[in-house]
C-alpha cells in the first residue's frame, strides 16, 4: 500500500441489506457471451448478477443530484418514474426519472453489452430549471459481490490510465467507468464514509478516500457535466479479478454504443420471430404481457447450466434482509422449472423446453427425486421433499413425446429419468413431506393430482419402450390413489360446510396420520409463518385453491359436486376484490406476507393475494367453458403489474400505504418478477387461444372422466397404515423391501403366508385376498428375510360395513 493511500474510516460499515424486490425490469443479452444480468426498480439499477444468474454482485446503482450548496436529490427517492421496453419483448429499457420539484429529468437506456460482461447505461441529464452549471451529478454504487454485502474491498484506480472505481471479494471483481472521465472519485464504508453521507451533509464531494477494505462499501464518482454536455455512458463490468473487469469496461466504452444496442435488440427480435403469435388479435390488449412474459423466462435462464431457470431475479423483502438470505429466489425450484418449460411450449418454443428437460435430467438424484430447490450446479439449498416435484418432470417428457417427438428425440433416452422418478413416487407417495407451498406434510389435493397424472404419463412411456408390466403397475397405483382422494382430503358435515351451505369440500392438506383416519376432520395442520400460539389449525379449517388442480389435471370434472362445493367455499373464504378484479389467497391463515401495518415479512406476517392463482382459476373457468370469466381473470394478472411488465408473487390487498410503497392491487415486497406467474400467464394466453386447458394431460381425462376407471385394490403401506377399507376391494400390501406376509382372517386361529413380488420400481407387492365382504378383518405381520427378523407388530384392517 502506498503512502498516498487514503483509507476510509468507519469499518466495516452498517450491516448490509439488499434492496427492493419489486423490480420494474430485468434483462440480459440473448447469447452465451455476455454473462451478466441486470434488474431495475425505482428508476435505477438494482442487483446485477455475474457470472451466473444465481449470483448477485451489486445492491444498487443510482444517481444523486446536488447544487453544491443546499439541494440534495436522490433519483430513487425524489423522482417519478417511467419504464418502457425499447421494443416489444426486448429486455432493454428506457427509464425516465423526473424530479418531483421539477428541477431536472434523467433519461436512461439500460442494456448489456452482448459480447462482454458489462451493463451499459446511456444517460442524458436534462436541467428543467437553470443550466448544467447549476448542478452536480454523482453515481453511487453499492457492491455486494458473490451474494455477499460484507467483506467487499473497494478502491480508486485506473485501467491503462482510464480512471475507474473497483471492488472485489475473493475471485469476483467489478470495475465502474464512465465515457467521460470521472471528475472525482471516492470509496467508503456504508453509513459512515460513503459518498451518500458526504453529499447529504456537504452537497458536494469533499471526501476522497481511495480505499475501503473488507466491509460493506460504496463507490462514488462525479460525472463531468460540462465535459459531456449531460450525455454519457456508464459501464459496470465484471471479471474474476480487477484487471479483467477493467478490460471489459474499457473495451465496451471503446465500441460504438449504437452497434452494441443493434446487436442486443436484433438477437432478441430474432428469437421472438420464432414464437407463436398469441398476441396477434383484432383488438389490442390494454396491457399485453405476452412478449414480456416469454422474455422473462429466457432472461432467467443460466448461460452456464443450460435449461436451468431460476425462480426470480429478486430477493423478497430484500431491503430488510442481509447476507443471511444467501439464496433469495435466485435458485432453481424443479416445480417452477417445469412450469417454465410448459410456458415455453405454450409459446411454441419447443427447443427451449427440451433444454429445460436436459437440465432436469442432469440434476435428478439417484433415487429419482429432485432437490426442493438448488443452486444452478445442482447443489441442494433447502432439504425438503415435495412429491409433485418428482412427478412434474414426467409430465414434461410425456407432453414433449405427444406434441413434438422429433424435438424430444429418442424416447429410450428419457426412460431412465421417467423410471427413476416414477419409482420414487410409488415408493414414497402418496403422502408428501411438503405441499407445493413448502410448508406441510400430508395428503394434498394438488400434489395428488400431479402424482397421479405423472404415473399415468409414465405408464404410457413405459408401454412405448416395451415395459408393459411396469406400466400396468403404475396404472394400478394411480387408480388406487385416485379412488382415495376424497377419502383422504374431502371433509363433509363440518361447521364451515354448514355455514356456507354445502355438503363438504376438499381441505388444503390432510395430515399424514399413520392410523389413516377415515376423515381429515380428525387431524391438525401446523401453519408456518405464524406467531406462537397461532400455528396449528384443524385440517377442516384450512381451505386452498389447490383443489382446482383436480380439474386442471383431468382427475375430476369441473361440475363434479365435490368440486362445485369446494369452489363455493374457496370463494367464500379466499376470494378478495381488488381494483383490477378478483384474486385469491393461498389459504386462510397464511402468514407469508407483510404485517398488517405494511412492515415487511420477518418470519411472520399475513399472506396476500397471488396473481398466478387468478390464472389458475381462469383455467378452471376454461374447463367449465366460461371463456369470458377467464378473459377477465387474464386482465387481473395484467393489471397486477406496476411500473413495468413484471408479474409479482403477491399484491397488496389493503388501504394504500404510500410511505411503504404499497398500493391496492399492486406488487408487495414479495418476489417480483415471479417466473412461475409469467409461465401461468403464457399458458393462459395459449389456453384461451385454443379454447381448452393447454397443459391438461389426456390420460387422466380418458381414464377417469370418460372411462370412469376404478381400482380393484385397496392398498396398505407403512406411510398409509389404514385401519379400515371399503368393501369389494382386493387387499394389497406395498412395501419397500422384500418380505413374507403372514396373515389371518380369524384372529390367528389359522394363518397363511405369501411372499412379496418386485414391482420393477423398487416396491414389493403382495395381494392377500380376493374381494373382501363387509365386516371381515384381516390381521397381518411381516418377516424380513434380508434382515432375518420378524416385524414384531401385528396390524389389522377391518372391511367397512
Amino acid at each position: 500500500m502506498s503512502d498516498e493511500e487514503r483509507n476510509a474510516p468507519g469499518w466495516p460499515g452498517i450491516p448490509p441489506r439488499w434492496t427492493s424486490s419489486a423490480k420494474s425490469s430485468v434483462g440480459t443479452a440473448l447469447n452465451q457471451h455476455s454473462r451478466v444480468w441486470f434488474t431495475t426498480s425505482h428508476g435505477i439499477l438494482n442487483e446485477v448478477y455475474y457470472p451466473r444468474v444465481d449470483q448477485a454482485c451489486t445492491r444498487d446503482l443510482g444517481l444523486i443530484v446536488t447544487d453544491g450548496t443546499s439541494f440534495f436529490s436522490e433519483e430513487k427517492r425524489h423522482c417519478t418514474f417511467e419504464n418502457i421496453p425499447v421494443a416489444p419483448g426486448v429486455p432493454a429499457f428506457e427509464l425516465t426519472n423526473t424530479d418531483m420539484q421539477g428541477r431536472y429529468r434523467i433519461e436512461k437506456e439500460v442494456l448489456t453489452d452482448p459480447y462482454r460482461n458489462v451493463v451499459l447505461q446511456r444517460i442524458r441529464f436534462i436541467p428543467l430549471q437553470g443550466t448544467f452549471a447549476d448542478y452536480h451529478l454523482y453515481a453511487l454504487l453499492s457492491p455486494h459481490l458473490a451474494n455477499w454485502g460484507n467483506s467487499n474491498t473497494g478502491w480508486v484506480g485506473d485501467y491503462k490510465s482510464v480512471p475507474m472505481l473497483f471492488a472485489e471479494r475473493d475471485d469476483c471483481a467489478l470495475a465502474f467507468g464512465c465515457s467521460t472521465p470521472w471528475k472525482k472519485m471516492s470509496v467508503g464504508f456504508v453509513g459512515y464514509s460513503d459518498g451518500w453521507q458526504d453529499l447529504a451533509k456537504n452537497f458536494q464531494m469533499t471526501w476522497d478516500y481511495s480505499r475501503a477494505e473488507n466491509g460493506n462499501i460504496a463507490l462514488t464518482g462525479e460525472i463531468d457535466l460540462d465535459a459531456c454536455s449531460g450525455e454519457f455512458v456508464l459501464a459496470l463490468g465484471f471479471g474474476s479479478m480487477w484487471s479483467e473487469a477493467g478490460q471489459q469496461v474499457r473495451s465496451s466504452l471503446l465500441e460504438s454504443y449504437e452497434d452494441l444496442r443493434h446487436h442486443y435488440v436484433a438477437q432478441w427480435e430474432s428469437w421472438h420471430e420464432s414464437l407463436m403469435e398469441l398476441d396477434k388479435a383484432d383488438v389490442q390488449r390494454e396491457r399485453d404481457l405476452y412478449r414480456a412474459s416469454v422474455s422473462m423466462l429466457r432472461t432467467h435462464e443460466s448461460k452456464d447450466f443450460l435449461g436451468g431457470v431460476i425462480a426470480s431475479l429478486s430477493i423478497p423483502w430484500g431491503f430488510n434482509k442481509g447476507d443471511e438470505d444467501l439464496g433469495g429466489y435466485h435458485l432453481v425450484w424443479p416445480r417452477d422449472l417445469v412450469e417454465t418449460a410448459f410456458g415455453f411450449l405454450a409459446a411454441g418454443a419447443q427447443s427451449d423446453a427440451v433444454r429445460v428437460l436436459r437440465y432436469l435430467e442432469s440434476t435428478q438424484e439417484a433415487d429419482g427425486h429432485w432437490a426442493q430447490n438448488m443452486w444452478l450446479d445442482g447443489r441442494p439449498y433447502w432439504m425438503g421433499l415435495q412429491m409433485d416435484e418428482a412427478a412434474f418432470p414426467i409430465l414434461l417428457v410425456d407432453s414433449l413425446r405427444r406434441d413434438c417427438p422429433s424435438v424430444l428425440g429418442d424416447l429410450k433416452r428419457w426412460w431412465t429419468l421417467v423410471r427413476r422418478a416414477a419409482g420414487f413416487l410409488v415408493r414414497n407417495g402418496p403422502v408428501t413431506q411438503q405441499d407445493r407451498w413448502e410448508e406441510d406434510a400430508g395428503y394434498s389435493p394438488f400434489t395428488l393430482a400431479v402424482e397421479i397424472s405423472g404415473l399415468l404419463g409414465a405408464a404410457d412411456i413405459a408401454d412405448a419402450v416395451g415395459e408393459r408390466a411396469v406400466a400396468e403397475y403404475m396404472r394400478e397405483t394411480a387408480d388406487n390413489w385416485n379412488d382415495n382422494i376424497e377419502r383422504w382430503t374431502y371433509a363433509a358435515g363440518t361447521d364451515l360446510a354448514r355455514q356456507i351451505g354445502v355438503e363438504g369440500y376438499y381441505v388444503r392438506i390432510a395430515p399424514p396420520d399413520t392410523d389413516c383416519a377415515r376423515s381429515p376432520a380428525d387431524g391438525f395442520v401446523p401453519i408456518k409463518n405464524r406467531p406462537p400460539g397461532q400455528s396449528t389449525e384443524p385440517a377442516t379449517h384450512l381451505i386452498s385453491p389447490d383443489a382446482l388442480a383436480l380439474v386442471r389435471f383431468g382427475l375430476r370434472a369441473w361440475d363434479d359436486p365435490c368440486i362445485l362445493n369446494t369452489v363455493k367455499v374457496i370463494d367464500a373464504v379466499l376470494r378478495v376484490k381488488l381494483p383490477q378484479g378478483p384474486c385469491w389467497y393461498r389459504y386462510n391463515g397464511d402468514g407469508y406476507g407483510e404485517h398488517e401495518d405494511g412492515s415487511p415479512f420477518d418470519g411472520t406476517g399475513i399472506g396476500r393475494p397471488w396473481p398466478l392463482l387468478a390464472g389458475e382459476r381462469a383455467h378452471y373457468e376454461i374447463a367449465a367453458g366460461h371463456m369470458e370469466a377467464a378473459e377477465e381473470l387474464l386482465r387481473v394478472m395484467e393489471f397486477s403489474t406496476e411500473g413495468g411488465r413484471l408479474i409479482p408473487e403477491q399484491v397488496w390487498d389493503a388501504v394504500d400505504l404510500p410511505a411503504r410503497d404499497l398500493f391496492a392491487g399492486k406488487p408487495t415486497g414479495s418476489a417480483c418478477p415471479l417466473v412461475w406467474a409469467h409461465s401461468e400467464y403464457i399458458k393462459l394466453r395459449r389456453s384461451l387461444h385454443d379454447g381448452r386447458v393447454f397443459d391438461q394431460p389426456p390420460q387422466t381425462v380418458r381414464r377417469y372422466l370418460v372411462e370412469k376407471k376404478k381400482s380393484v385394490y385397496f392398498v396398505w403401506r407403512f406411510n398409509n397404515r389404514c385401519r379400515t377399507m371399503p368393501p369389494g376391494k382386493k387387499f394389497r400390501v406395498v412395501l419397500t423391501a422384500p418380505a413374507l406376509v403372514h396373515f389371518s382372517f380369524d384372529g390367528w386361529k389359522t394363518a397363511e403366508d405369501v411372499n412379496t413380488r418386485e414391482s420393477g420400481l423398487g416396491t414389493h407387492v403382495a395381494d392377500l385376498t380376493d374381494r373382501l365382504a363387509a365386516g371381515r378383518e384381516i390381521v397381518f405381520t411381516f418377516y424380513w428375510p434380508q434382515e432375518q427378523r420378524w416385524e414384531d407388530t401385528n396390524f389389522s384392517v377391518v372391511v367397512e360395513g
